[in-house]
């Protein structure tokens, strides 16, 4: 079953399938709860229980689900990516039991699970559950996470698309802060695009950042030499003469990106493809980022740079 996600309550307060948003059957637009202090941080605490519990039903229900014939339920992520550890897995497998309840084999326990996942996580697209026995198999794509928010007492993901992710510690990735955004009052719905420009700005670029570490960085990816990109000033809003977006490295030298993307010609920058260009070039020179100077301008017009052919 395709379509766009559903986020529903999944029993507790906090975002992301944690109760505080619920979108309508008929599509109206999230509509937050106001929340006092303590219950935001009875919210965080559920967040945080939410996934040691979600690592209990990994075990439990790849292990010793019991089905309507009485043999165990193997309850299966099929070729997961190689970032997907334990407690991302927990999250999924607690989604796709609705927080536990048991598994039984029966004609609709496919639809039942594929509904699980679609209506309580971001992390999986294109969903598709299927039975072998007393087996019960996950298919999908997985949502890959570039960016990482902190949005009031609450953490979360951004994808390539700006779609919320709901957290869990990872260490296999490069994952950017995004610092300086514009908090509206609705907290983002788990597998919701967020109708922030500002941070939208920012997982475009990183996306093309992302896209173009694949094709040239191999294992010394240069993203994990970013710590950190900065919109306090998108859009001018602060001064309009000043970099609109800027990066810092994890030893905090900066990497002046400039306009948002496609906006470039405005400001008579260089191009978005000759801003990446250069810091690539760069980053092969030096062999990193850090530690050679005070900051590094990808903006100013480049007249002529040798440009790779190919799309990122």
């Amino acid at each position: 079953m395709s379509g766009r996600r559903r986020t529903k309550r999944l029993g507790g307060a906090g975002p992301f399938g944690q109760g505080i948003f619920a979108k309508s059957k008929s599509g109206s637009k999230d509509r937050p709860l106001k929340l006092s202090a303590a219950s935001k941080v009875a919210g965080v605490l559920a967040v945080t229980a939410a996934i040691c519990v979600g690592l209990v039903y990994l075990k439990k229900y790849v292990e010793r689900t019991t089905g309507s014939s009485g043999e165990p339920v193997v309850l299966e992520l099929v070729n997961p990516p190689y970032w997907v550890n334990d407690a991302l897995k927990g999250r999924i497998y607690l989604a796709a039991t609705a927080g536990g309840q048991e598994l039984r084999i029966d004609e609709d326990v496919a639809q039942r699970v594929q509904r699980n996942i679609e209506s309580f996580t971001g992390w999986l697209d294109e969903v598709t559950v299927q039975t072998t026995g007393n087996s019960v198999r996950i298919y999908s794509r997985w949502r890959k996470p570039i960016a990482v928010v902190q949005w009031g007492l609450y953490k979360f993901y951004l994808d390539s698309d700006a779609i919320a992710l709901e957290y869990a510690e990872l260490t296999e990735l490069p994952i950017v802060k995004v610092t300086g955004f514009i908090q509206t009052q609705q907290t983002p719905a788990a597998g919701g695009v967020l109708q922030n420009e500002d941070l939208a700005a920012a997982a475009a670029i990183l996306a093309r950042l992302n896209r173009r570490d694949e094709l040239e960085a191999g294992d010394k990816r240069l993203l994990y030499e970013i710590d950190r990109i900065d919109v306090s000033n998108f859009g001018g809003r602060k001064d309009n003469r000043s970099p609109h977006i800027v990066m810092y490295t994890t030893d905090d030298t900066q990497i002046i990106w400039g306009a948002e993307l496609g906006k470039w010609q405005r400001y008579m920058e260089a191009t978005d493809e000759q801003k990446i260009a250069s810091l690539y070039s760069y980053y092969k020179e030096k062999g990193t980022l850090l530690g050679g100077v005070k900051y590094i301008r990808l903006c100013d017009p480049q007249q002529r740079l040798s440009l790779p052919v190919d799309n990122y």
